[in-house]
């Protein structure tokens, strides 16, 4: 199962890869957390199961954080991929799915935490940042980390150019540790 907030670029990549077998798992569903993102619109499109539980529907973080899990509870992953899933889930949540719950990152944690890791890196002035996936915890991006992606910062960055390439290499990473846990399943 994959949870979206934006427009699904990494969804995007993980479906390709499931369609064109370099990656054998079943996405059971594609939840997010506003209507009609792009990331609901691209799995609805690659006929894959879809629901929205939107934060804006609920005035109590707790209802939506219960609501969230339950949905996420009825088609019984095995793993849930926060993937630029821009709301930090309840304890209810990460209990639910304790060390299943996966999240992408993009800066080398535990280096720079938080909702703004492309423009932090940039502002300390570092010459290497990259991506991260890993548990997700009740922590900000404190989890066990599962696999890391170096990404260099050249002189001409901005906070778009090196994102998007954080991006890429970190589509390619996603991809990887979930192979690496089918597999890890399988045997």
């Amino acid at each position: 199962m994959i949870l979206v907030s934006g427009t699904g670029s990494n969804l995007q990549a993980v479906i390709d890869a499931v369609q064109s077998g370099q990656l054998d798992v079943e996405i059971a569903a594609v939840g997010a957390d506003r209507r009609g993102t792009g990331g609901v619109q691209r799995s609805a499109a690659a006929g894959i199961d879809t629901f929205e539980v939107s934060f804006k529907d609920y005035t109590d973080r707790a209802a939506w954080n219960h609501d969230l899990t339950v949905k996420c509870r009825s088609y019984a992953p095995d793993y849930v991929v926060s993937s630029g899933f821009m709301r930090i889930v309840g304890e209810e949540f990460i209990n639910a799915f304790e060390g299943t719950y996966l999240n992408t990152h993009p800066a080398l944690l535990p280096a720079f935490p938080g909702a703004h890791g492309v423009r932090d890196a940039l502002a300390y002035g570092v010459k290497v940042t990259g991506c991260t996936v890993h548990i997700a915890d009740t922590g900000v991006d404190t989890g066990p980390i599962l696999a890391q992606r170096a990404v260099e910062v050249r002189a001409e960055d901005t906070e778009d150019t090196l994102h998007e390439r954080i991006k890429v290499a970190e589509r390619t990473l996603l991809i990887e540790t979930l192979a690496s846990l089918a597999a890890r399943q399988g045997s």
